[in-house]
């Protein structure tokens, strides 16, 4: 449980995060450790993100909620113990707690913003996104019962193959979802998956509000920030990245 003193500290973290997302291009390498954070804290980068992918597949899970969330959680903790700036958490679907409990839980880690996803990981396919709204709704409420305005990244998957959606209907699928979990209190929407300049830049106009990207062949930095995109995350790519130069070390020796 918090004492008042943490609860004071977390409020400023997560509020520090909030407004991060209204000025520059936030950039946020994700992170899967304690070390890896303090990598990019001491870097300078303001705020860290963890990649739900890179912590699985260091624990030894596949993703997708494949990991234990007791596990996940305290390798949340672990990361936010080990630096002084804000930390949020890929939280995933949210693992099935209720939204009281999943809040409570990210407090507890020392975590002051989460993405949770609508990837259905139980059924299939992607959540239907009233429901997920009303879910959204639930979290930011008990969120801002604490007194800790917590940073709700909500994830819109229609761009994923898993997500089911035909590629001609994805934009506006993704703009309806978007605006509902805008609505439920949502601080960012993240359409993970967009590699087209023209569809980014209509998501951004669409939806509202800040919108999480990500980097690629033909959206880079400069693109990103000229298209209006809030904040940008790189998922478990410097931790493969990693992993692959550790390869190629330990086949040369």
């Amino acid at each position: 449980m918090n004492t008042t003193t943490d609860q004071e500290r977390l409020a400023g973290l997560a509020g520090a995060l909030r407004r991060l997302h209204g000025g520059d291009l936030l950039v946020l390498p994700n992170a899967w450790d304690a070390a890896s954070a303090g990598v990019v804290e001491g870097a300078g980068f303001p705020a860290v993100a963890t990649a739900s992918a890179a912590i699985t597949a260091m624990l030894g899970y596949p993703d997708g909620e494949g990991a234990p969330w007791q596990e996940m959680f305290a390798a949340g903790a672990r990361i936010a113990r080990a630096v002084a700036v804000p930390v949020t958490m890929d939280a995933e679907g949210g693992y099935g707690l209720a939204p009281a409990d999943l809040v409570g839980r990210l407090l507890d880690a020392g975590v002051v913003g989460c993405n949770l996803e609508d990837t259905d990981h139980r059924d299939g396919g992607l959540k239907d996104p009233r429901r997920q709204a009303d879910w959204l709704a639930e979290v930011r409420a008990a969120a801002d019962a604490t007194g800790v305005p917590l940073v709700i990244n909500a994830r819109v998957d229609v761009f994923l193959p898993a997500g089911r959606v035909p590629e001609e209907d994805r934009a506006d699928e993704a703009v309806r979802r978007g605006r509902l979990y805008r609505e439920a209190g949502a601080d960012c929407v993240y359409p993970i998956g967009v590699g087209d300049p023209e569809v980014l830049a209509t998501l951004v106009a669409g939806i509202g509000g800040p919108i999480n990207g990500n980097t690629g062949p033909r959206l880079p930095l400069a693109a990103l920030r000229e298209i209006g995109v809030a904040r940008v995350s790189y998922g478990p790519r410097f931790y493969r990245a990693g992993l692959a130069d550790f390869g190629r070390a330990i086949r040369d020796l």
